[in-house]
């Protein structure tokens, strides 16, 4: 049973940071480029860019002088939307825990972790590439 607690992946953290840089480039990134700049897997950052790529993200070009590019302006592009691409839509469920059943009246973790959560939701989803652009990243 999984709780909608916080949780930054591996994959995620490509994806955001990948999307970042690739936004401050003037033109194609390519997964080499992201591999070695951020010290990560040259096929998990290719996985990742796949990924992104699916969800029109990205557009990409093959060959020697190919990469990498943002389809979409980076004012259009939050945080959540690179986070929920390749985690899936962040949950909104009443138990913290994830649990259809409690024997106790009130939750022994209180309201924090959805708390926590709609914090982290909501800091990802005012964040745009465009903002990391604006405030030199």
């Amino acid at each position: 049973m999984a709780n909608n607690l916080f949780n930054m992946s591996e994959a995620a953290s490509i994806g955001i940071h990948s999307m970042v840089f690739i936004a401050k480039s003037d033109g194609k990134v390519n997964v080499n480029k992201l591999a070695e700049e951020f010290n990560f897997s040259k096929h998990h950052v290719a996985k990742v860019l796949q990924r992104l790529n699916k969800f029109d993200m990205l557009g990409s070009t093959r060959g020697p002088s190919g990469g990498f590019y943002l389809k979409v302006e980076p004012n259009d592009i939050s945080l959540l939307d690179i986070y929920e691409a390749i985690e899936g839509k962040l949950p909104n469920m009443k138990c913290p825990m994830g649990y259809e059943h409690c024997p106790f009246k009130k939750c022994l973790l209180g309201t924090i972790v959805n708390d926590m959560s709609k914090q982290f939701k909501e800091y990802l989803n005012e964040k745009t590439l465009q903002y990391y652009l604006d405030n030199n990243y």
